[in-house]
C-alpha cells in the first residue's frame, strides 16, 4: 500500500548525498567525522602492538607481521605529520574499517588479505583506543587544574591581608580577605586534580585482548599488548573490559565539577569587580555598543554558561550509559565519546581563562573599615566577645541582634546597649557595655586570628604554602605518568621498526 502524500507540497530531502543511504548520510558520516581525527592515531598505535604480539606469539608468520608493521609505521608517520586525511567517501562505515582500508592500500594487498583484526574485535579496540585518547586528555586537563590551584594559592598568599566583606546567602556576613577566599578555591581545585589522577588510574587499564568480550582461543598475550601501549595493567575481566563505563561516568562528573566550581568563583569574582575591590582586566572584557563608559567582564558570564553546557554533557553521558544494557552497546561506548571529548576541550579553555584571571588579579579599592562595620559584618565578633565575658551565647546573640536591627554598629549608644540587655532579661555591667560598643569596630582584628584555616594572615599564608606544595607534588606525579606513556610509545615504535626493517623480534 502506498503512503498517501500531499502532491502540492514538495518533499524535504532525507539525505544530502545521493551516494549514501539515509542512515549512512544522517549518522555514520557525522560519527566518522567526529571520531576519526581523535581515535585513528591511537588505532594505528594499538595495531602496531597487536601485530607485534601476534608475531612474537607465533600466531602470525614473520613475513606477514613484517608487511603489516611496515604498513602501520607508514600510516603512523602520515598521521604524525598531519598528512592523513579523514574523508568519509561511503566505501566503509567507520574509522575501524577505514584503518583496514588504509593499511591494505599501504601494504599493496586487498583487505581480504589483512590479519590486523585477528584475535581482536572492534569492541576491545574501541575500548582500548578510547582509553588511550582519554588518558592523555585527562593528564592535560589535570595539569591546567593543578597549575591554576598553584596560582590561586600564590595570589592567596599575596592577598592574605586584603580585607573584604565576606558574604553568605548573598548578604554581608563577616570580614574575611581575598587571600582567604582564594586559599579555599585552591583547595577545591586540588581536590579536582587528585580526582583526575585517580580517574587516570582507572582509565589506564588495558582492555586490549578481551576481543568481543570473551577473549579468544588463540594464545594471545594481552599483557604484552597492554605494556607496549603504555597501560599500567591489563584487564582482569574481559566482560567489564568491553562493557564497562565507570571511567566514563567518573570523568564526565569531574569535568562538570571543575567548571561548576569555577563558575561559582566566577560569580564571586564578577562581584569583586563590580565593587571595584579588584581590577577589571581589559583583556577579559568587551565594550558596550552604545555606552562608551562600559567595560564588561563578559568572560565570567561565558564561563558560567560553559559550566552549564558541561553539566549537560555529563547528563547526556549518564543518560546514554543508563539507557544501555550491561554489555557492549553503542549507547555506553561510541555515543558517549563526543560528550567527553567536547567537555574535555571545554575544560581546557575554561581553565586557561581561569588561570589567566588568577595571574592578572590586581587589588583596586578595598572597602575601608567603616564600610565593613556599617555592613554589619563585625557583629558576630561582638556576640563572641560578650560570650567570653560569661554571657550565654543565645543571650549574647539576642542582644546583638536587637542592636543591629535598630542601628548600624557605628550608631550604637550606651543607652541603646543597656536597653537591649534589659529587653533580653539581662543586666549590663559597664564592662559589658564597653565591650559591646568596641568589639565590632575593628574588623582588621580578624587578620590576627590564629585558628588554622581561618582568615588570619599567617593562617592563610600557611594554607597557601601547603597548597602550593601539594600542587607541586601532583604536578610531578602527573609528569611522571605522561612520561611513561611517551616512553612506551617510543619503545613500541622502535620495536616495530626493528622487527619490520631488521627482522629483530
Amino acid at each position: 500500500m502506498n503512503t498517501p502524500t500531499n502532491q502540492s507540497m514538495p518533499r524535504p530531502a532525507l539525505k544530502g548525498r545521493e551516494d549514501l543511504s539515509v542512515y549512512w548520510d544522517n549518522h555514520l558520516r557525522q560519527a566518522f567525522d567526529e571520531a576519526a581525527p581523535h581515535i585513528y592515531p591511537a588505532m594505528v598505535e594499538a595495531s602496531l602492538a597487536h601485530v607485534l604480539m601476534l608475531t612474537r606469539q607465533g600466531i602470525l608468520p614473520r613475513s606477514r607481521g613484517e608487511l603489516l608493521l611496515k604498513g602501520l609505521l607508514a600510516l603512523w608517520a602520515r598521521s604524525e605529520s598531519g598528512e592523513q586525511r579523514y574523508i568519509f567517501d561511503g566505501s566503509v562505515e567507520d574509522p575501524y574499517y577505514f584503518l583496514e582500508q588504509q593499511l591494505a592500500a599501504e601494504c599493496g594487498i586487498s583487505t581480504a588479505e589483512l590479519d590486523v583484526q585477528l584475535a581482536r574485535s572492534r569492541n576491545d579496540l574501541d575500548a582500548g583506543v578510547f582509553r588511550m585518547v582519554l588518558r592523555r586528555q585527562v593528564l592535560e586537563q589535570a595539569a591546567l587544574v593543578i597549575q591554576t590551584a598553584a596560582d590561586a594559592a600564590a595570589q592567596a598568599a599575596a592577598n592574605a591581608e586584603s580585607l573584604i566583606i565576606g558574604f553568605t546567602h548573598r548578604r554581608p556576613a563577616q570580614p574575611t580577605t581575598i587571600g582567604h577566599v582564594l586559599a579555599g578555591f585552591a583547595e577545591a581545585l586540588l581536590s579536582q586534580g587528585r580526582e583526575m589522577l585517580s580517574i587516570y588510574e582507572e582509565l589506564n587499564i588495558s582492555p586490549l585482548g578481551s576481543a568481543a568480550f570473551t577473549g579468544t582461543d588463540l594464545p594471545v598475550d594481552a599483557a604484552m599488548v597492554g605494556e607496549l601501549t603504555g597501560f599500567d595493567a591489563s584487564f582482569s575481566s574481559s566482560y567489564e573490559a568491553v562493557a564497562g563505563a565507570e571511567h566514563f561516568m567518573r570523568l564526565a562528573a569531574v569535568q562538570a565539577r571543575i567548571t561548576a566550581t569555577g563558575a561559582r568563583f566566577s560569580r564571586v569574582l564578577l562581584e569583586w569587580m563590580t565593587f571595584k575591590w579588584v581590577e577589571t582586566p581589559t583583556a577579559y572584557t568587551q565594550g558596550s555598543s552604545i555606552m562608551p563608559q562600559k567595560k564588561n567582564p563578559v568572560v565570567l558570564e561565558h564561563m558560567v554558561s560553559m559550566a552549564g553546557v558541561t553539566a549537560a554533557d555529563m547528563s547526556a553521558t549518564y543518560a546514554n550509559i543508563g539507557s544501555a544494557w550491561y554489555e557492549d552497546s553503542n549507547n555506553a561506548t561510541t555515543d558517549v565519546q563526543k560528550h567527553l571529548w567536547r567537555a574535555g576541550e571545554r575544560v581546557v579553555r575554561f581553565m586557561r581563562m581561569m588561570d589567566g584571571l588568577m595571574l592578572d588579579l590586581r587589588v583596586l579599592e578595598l572597602p575601608d573599615h567603616a564600610e565593613i562595620v556599617a555592613s554589619g559584618a563585625t557583629t558576630t565578633a561582638v556576640a563572641e566577645a560578650l560570650a567570653a565575658l560569661g554571657i550565654p551565647w543565645r543571650g549574647a546573640h539576642d542582644i546583638v541582634g536587637r542592636l543591629v536591627r535598630a542601628n548600624a554598629p557605628a550608631d550604637w549608644t550606651e543607652d541603646g546597649v543597656e536597653k537591649a540587655f534589659a529587653d533580653a532579661g539581662l543586666e549590663a555591667s559597664p564592662e559589658m557595655v564597653a565591650t559591646t560598643l568596641n568589639a565590632g569596630q575593628r574588623p582588621a582584628l580578624i587578620l590576627s586570628r590564629a585558628q588554622p584555616g581561618s582568615p588570619g594572615a599567617d593562617a592563610v599564608r600557611r594554607n597557601a604554602t601547603e597548597s602550593q606544595d601539594r600542587a607541586e607534588a601532583l604536578g610531578i606525579d602527573l609528569e611522571r605518568r605522561l612520561s611513561l606513556i611517551d616512553a612506551a610509545r617510543k619503545r613500541l615504535l622502535e620495536s616495530a621498526t626493528a622487527a619490520a626493517e631488521g627482522g629483530r623480534w
